[in-house]
């Protein structure tokens, strides 16, 4: 897992926040602001659609009008899965479910469609973990 890890935060810009929302108390919220202060570009995907750290928010994933390269869900694991299947149809490169997020179908459908996949896992305690991030021997 790390390897799917390590590729991901090096190779991923720009990231599809699924559930971020302005509501600080969530992690979403922290986690798009880490993921900002280390170079991502953070996309809020929530009904609302709501600006969230300077970032226009969309209702889905299939109204973001450019490429993401990573769907970041916050959503639970019953709901996951359908995000996962969009996340395929927007060609991204790759999907990430946060801490206690699992559908391990979603993940046998996404990796056969051959989008990096990682789950139950949080890229700001990965980062600190892992130590420094580069797309540099991978």
């Amino acid at each position: 897992m790390d390897e799917a890890i390590r590729k991901i935060l090096a190779e991923c810009e720009t990231w599809a926040v699924v559930g971020l929302s302005n509501n600080t108390s969530r992690a979403a919220y922290g986690v798009a602001r880490f993921l900002q202060s280390h170079g991502k570009r953070i996309v809020p995907v929530h009904p609302a659609a709501e600006t969230v750290h300077g970032e226009q928010g969309y209702a889905r994933l299939a109204d973001i009008p450019f490429a993401v390269d990573c769907v970041d869900v916050f959503v639970r694991s019953e709901l996951a899965g359908d995000i996962a299947d969009q996340a395929v149809g927007i060609n991204a490169k790759a999907v990430w479910f946060q801490l206690d997020v699992v559908d391990q179908d979603a993940y046998a459908r996404t990796t056969a469609a051959g989008l990096t996949m990682v789950m139950d896992h949080c890229p700001a305690i990965e980062w600190g973990r892992l130590g420094p991030i580069s797309s540099e021997g991978l």
